[in-house]
């Protein structure tokens, strides 16, 4: 091995430490390092974050709740790192009523109060119960995919889990 890629290879040894305890040390609602992806990945077009919330549905919501209630869960930035984590979430059919997944481009919160949501809209699209699951995965990898075709304009998704009394 020649010098160049032992310090290559040891930088990115060194870049995943430094994610990995950043990480550990970060609150979930803080921003991390940036991601990037690992040699021979496949890069994302944007890094996207998964974040999680759950409300009580008996108490009234409000911008400062809401936003303390919102968990940041990991942040992805190649196809690979993407299946990983993935493959680890419960799918949003077998979550509890009243929560939310959301996966939004890198430095973008789910929230309206976030700059760049403050002109956006949202599509609401009710399914019947057990569709939910396969609607959400096909969603996020069209828009990881970039398969909207509307340029920077989505910023990200949310599945909604409701019952219906």
């Amino acid at each position: 091995m020649n010098q160049l890629e032992n310090v290559k290879e040891e930088d990115v040894k060194e870049k995943r430490n430094i994610n990995d305890s950043e990480s550990a040390n970060n609150n979930n609602n803080n921003p991390r390092k940036t991601v990037s992806p690992a040699p021979g990945e496949h890069p994302l077009q944007y890094n996207y974050t998964f974040w999680y919330s759950r409300r009580t549905p008996s108490r009234p919501a409000n911008t400062q709740s809401y936003e303390q209630n919102i968990r940041q869960m990991g942040t992805v930035a190649s196809v690979e790192q993407f299946w990983r984590f993935y493959s680890h979430l419960a799918r949003p059919g077998d979550l509890t009523s009243h929560s939310d997944f959301h996966l939004f481009k890198e430095g973008i919160k789910p929230m309206w109060e976030d700059e760049a949501n403050k002109n956006g809209g949202k599509w609401i699209i009710r399914l019947r119960k057990g569709l939910a699951s396969r609607f959400w995965e096909n969603i996020i990898l069209a828009m990881l995919g970039e398969q909207f075709m509307v340029g920077e304009e989505v910023c990200g998704v949310v599945v909604s889990i409701r019952f219906q009394v």
